[in-house]
């Protein structure tokens, strides 16, 4: 078996993880049309923990969907390392969020039938992929899981169980992990272990990760923060603080309010 070291150095990737250029996104709701994205470009740094926040209404879930592929842009390019997603078909965008893309979901998304271990397999399973042990060892020693592999989902913490969704997310050695509030239906201990453990799977494997969050403690883990208002790239903060995200956020409020005065 290879020196542990060794293993989770192998997973570095190259110096863009993921990009957005000039990408615009419209939703017609009955006679409204809503911009959720107008002309927003971001690189996602490989190797780095990125964070993505906003204003309720920013685009900032709508920006990691799309980064993701998990929705369409009405203009502009999506990349996933210099692959260019954008005009794929839905079997090649497929293939590329099974084997480039992890997601790890504020909802954890864990099959209740199976095992801690059977969870984290099922989509390389399902992909007919067989697991690097080598590497999933690695990532059962960096998330503590280890004694817990043969439980179930309802018999784990919350805690326990997003680490499990971290871990599956993981597993697969994805080009990107995309993060939408992963801490959002946890306690505040439970919230913390979940974000120490995404900050030290990319300072330990060299992951790249994109978490969406509208907490300024979740975001002060992140490597530098991207915010959104109005469905635009508005500032950027490296080595985030809680306070001082916290201060650029309540920036956000005045327009905020005025928005909700309109609807």
């Amino acid at each position: 078996m290879k020196n542990r070291t060794a293993v989770l150095a192998e997973n570095t990737t190259g110096p863009v993880a993921a990009r957005a250029e000039v990408i615009s996104k419209r939703y017609d709701t009955g006679h409204v049309s809503v911009t959720a994205l107008d002309s927003v470009s971001v690189n996602i740094q490989a190797g780095q923990f990125s964070g993505i926040m906003g204003p309720s209404g920013s685009g900032k879930s709508t920006l990691m969907h799309c980064m993701a592929g998990l929705d369409t842009v009405d203009s502009g390019r999506v990349f996933i390392g210099e692959d260019d997603i954008t005009d794929m078909s839905d079997k090649e965008l497929t293939r590329v969020r099974r084997d480039r893309i992890g997601f790890i979901f504020q909802s954890f998304n864990l099959l209740p039938t199976l095992t801690a271990m059977e969870n984290i397999l099922l989509p390389m399973r399902l992909a007919g992929r067989i697991p690097d042990q080598d590497w999933l060892d690695a990532v059962i020693e960096i998330t503590g899981l280890g004694e817990r592999l043969d439980h179930r989902p309802n018999q784990l913490s919350g805690g326990q169980q997003q680490r499990v969704a971290c871990a599956r997310a993981l597993a697969a050695k994805p080009q990107v992990i995309f993060a939408d509030e992963p801490t959002g239906n946890l306690d505040s201990r439970s919230g913390a272990e979940v974000l120490t453990f995404l900050r030290d799977s990319v300072r330990q494997t060299g992951q790249s990760i994109v978490m969406v969050t509208h907490d300024p403690t979740a975001a002060a883990y992140t490597d530098h923060v991207i915010f959104l208002a109005d469905g635009r790239v508005v500032d950027r903060m490296d080595d985030p603080t809680a306070g001082r995200v916290l201060e650029r956020m309540a920036e956000f409020e005045p327009a905020a309010k005025r928005a909700e005065g309109r609807a």
